[in-house]
């Protein structure tokens, strides 16, 4: 009898009672290999000794200050790190609790930056189908995470969804990476002329898609291109790096790999590697202008946002991906674990694409490799293969309606930063034993 109400009322959980390294164990002393971080959150993986020691640390100073009253060291230090290492133009972070409240936090800084310069008839948001920004009814009506959204669908904001970067399936034969992502650009040229340029607060996008489609890096040249199409219409350009960022796909933020810069980006998962909940949006110095200029302040916030704990274990994983140099252990790490998945993989008849960057990797399985088939999401395949990974030791984070909300699995793979090829070796033939044994099941 539990009177924790879980995610799933039917599902029995193990018990958590201790983290090593890239492990977890349970009560009953098993041990599962973390390839997934979590939701790729666990970039140090668990127990990392130095992180334990900063919030120990802070919490014999000040665990806690209302930042309607104060600011903290900690805060201030973690803010003047994230903004050294940000993209050009960054002056500001604005702390919250995690990746929802960074999207909700992002989504009202962007439409507050227009009516502060004069502009209040821009209202409309534009985001992307099978995209995911999170779990509050702002960031769930940006999002395109279907199965999420169709409950709460009444009370979500209109948003205007054009197509993913989806080129596995989208992409078609007569086309080149560059052509299929300018008729990307050009379909969200469509939908701004549609709204009215004049009228659209923001497109919002994640940079690589995470656990909706599981790790879609977009095609060379689109961002590019979406940047430049927001430039010209005076719209602001969002990026969610709450899954992707802080080193996940082998730089600090993803969007350093396409060369383009956002006006507002928002980080979580492995800013604080779970140690303590984090989140934040690293913001263009011209909107906090704006801010500064006009009402003097942002119309927000949170009883826990800057919370002193969160922002030290926060600054102590920052410094410890620095000091260690894991960004270029990540890029290494992250070609060793996609050798080893085309190896043990890439001709496997139910895997259609291996795809992703770095430690942010997705496999979509499907029903018959040639026709790209998805298996009947009846069958509910990526259930099937969380079960079995489980059963073998192995933590995984598959998820179904890849394709549209309702058909399609994958596997989404973001082991730590720390991962050994040892490790890489136990989770890619877990992984493939365990995808067989789904397969069978569900056949």
């Amino acid at each position: 009898m539990t009177h924790v109400l879980h995610r799933q009322l039917s599902s029995r959980l193990p018990v958590a009672v201790a983290g090593d390294g890239v492990c977890l164990v349970d009560r009953e002393g098993r041990r599962y290999i973390d390839a997934s971080g979590g939701a790729a959150v666990s970039c140090l993986g668990h127990g990392h000794r130095d992180v334990l020691a900063a919030m120990h640390a802070q919490i014999d100073r000040i665990a806690y200050a209302h930042t309607s009253f104060f600011t903290t060291e900690v805060a201030e230090q973690l803010a003047d790190h994230l903004v050294a290492h940000a993209p050009a133009g960054m002056s500001h972070a604005y702390f919250v609790s995690g990746g929802s409240e960074a999207v909700e936090a992002a989504l009202k800084m962007a439409r507050q930056y227009f009516v502060e310069t004069g502009q209040p008839q821009r209202e409309h948001f534009i985001a992307r189908r099978q995209s995911y920004h999170g779990n509050t009814l702002g960031a769930l009506a940006v999002g395109g995470n279907e199965w999420r959204r169709r409950q709460f669908a009444p009370l979500l904001i209109p948003v205007t969804h054009v197509s993913p970067c989806y080129e596995y399936r989208d992409r078609r034969d007569d086309e080149t990476p560059g052509q299929y992502g300018r008729r990307l650009v050009q379909e969200l040229s469509d939908a701004i002329d549609h709204l009215g340029g004049d009228r659209v607060i923001a497109f919002v996008a994640e940079t690589v898609v995470g656990a909706t489609a599981g790790a879609l890096p977009p095609v060379p040249g689109y961002l590019k291109g979406v940047r430049e199409l927001c430039d010209r219409h005076g719209i602001l350009l969002i990026l969610d790096e709450v899954m992707c960022g802080m080193g996940r796909t082998g730089t600090l933020h993803a969007c350093e790999q396409e060369g383009v810069v956002p006006d507002l980006l928002t980080i979580a998962k492995g800013l604080g590697g779970g140690y303590q909940p984090i989140g934040a949006v690293l913001a263009q110095g011209r909107i906090v202008d704006a801010f500064a200029r006009g009402s003097g302040m942002f119309h927000h916030g949170h009883t826990y946002i800057g919370h002193a704990v969160a922002c030290a274990a926060a600054l102590a994983v920052q410094q410890v991906i620095e000091r260690d140099g894991l960004l270029e252990r990540v890029r290494r790490q992250g070609r060793g674990l996609v050798e080893r998945l085309c190896a043990a993989l890439g001709g496997h008849p139910h895997v259609g694409d291996i795809r992703g960057r770095g430690l942010f990797w997705g496999i979509e399985l499907v029903r018959d490799r040639a026709a790209k088939t998805p298996f009947d999401p009846a069958r509910k395949l990526h259930a099937a293969v969380r079960r079995e990974s489980m059963a073998r030791g192995l933590m995984v984070y598959p998820m179904g309606g890849t394709i549209d909300g309702r058909l399609g699995d994958h596997v989404l793979l973001a082991p730590p930063f720390i991962v050994g090829d040892a490790e890489l070796d136990a989770i890619v033939e877990r992984l493939a034993g365990a995808i067989d044994a789904a397969v069978a099941a569900v056949a």
